[in-house]
């Protein structure tokens, strides 16, 4: 992790430092780390530190060691199926609801969809993962929140920082490019007015996520390599 200049929501810059370096595998599945250790290689104090590693534990991502510090948590293959499931019992119909909608699916929203979904091709051709990573989150955010159910869209976002760091770095470049091509088919989809297509390409983005997610858990007892979805 970079040290990071001073300036407005601390706080939440060192969030999403250490949520980087935890996707990365810089910090480590298992290992203790202290917020004063941490705060030092971001160069701030170790107060914004301790608030952004709670912020971290409820999203799932760290459990806090009292007295000694926080470990991020690992999850099991069958952690990564209940997630899964529960996703398509989320997201699935929720997207559904929404294809073909013009009241929801105005000509400027639709336009900041496809322009995320330029981001995402263009970052994953780079290969710049934190970058892919906020991209990914702000596609899915912005869909979810589409159907005017904030704890909805808050729950799928707590579901997926949770699954984001698995096999991350493992990925090919191939797959990262067609993980990123995924998104667009999506918007093609709802915008389509297609139920049964918007249905189709939405479950199989979760199933390919799943499926690559497996190789970060477990020891990485499944070997195709995961990417964010």
């Amino acid at each position: 992790m970079e040290p990071m200049t001073r300036g407005a929501s601390l706080r939440e810059r060192c969030v999403s430092a250490i949520r980087a370096g935890i996707i990365t595998g810089e910090i480590r599945p298992g290992e203790l780390y202290s917020a004063p250790a941490l705060a030092q290689q971001l160069g701030v104090s170790a107060t914004p530190v301790r608030e952004a590693m709670l912020d971290l534990a409820n999203e799932g991502l760290v459990e806090p060691i009292r007295n000694r510090g926080f470990r991020v948590i690992q999850l099991s293959n069958k952690d990564l199926d209940e997630i899964h499931e529960i996703r398509l019992l989320l997201e699935v119909p929720s997207i559904v609801s929404l294809t073909g909608d013009r009241r929801l699916l105005t000509d400027g929203v639709v336009r900041g969809l496809r322009a995320i979904c330029d981001d995402l091709e263009e970052h994953a051709e780079a290969e710049n993962f934190p970058a892919l990573i906020d991209a990914d989150r702000q596609f899915h955010d912005e869909l979810l929140r589409l159907s005017g159910n904030q704890r909805l869209a808050n729950l799928v976002a707590r579901l997926r920082n949770q699954t984001l760091r698995y096999g991350m770095r493992s990925a090919s470049h191939d797959l990262l490019i067609a993980t990123a091509t995924d998104h667009r088919k999506i918007v093609d989809a709802i915008v389509s007015g297609d139920k049964v297509q918007a249905r189709r390409v939405m479950e199989a983005h979760l199933a390919a996520n799943r499926g690559v997610l497996a190789a970060g858990a477990d020891g990485g007892t499944r070997k195709t390599p995961a990417v964010p979805v």
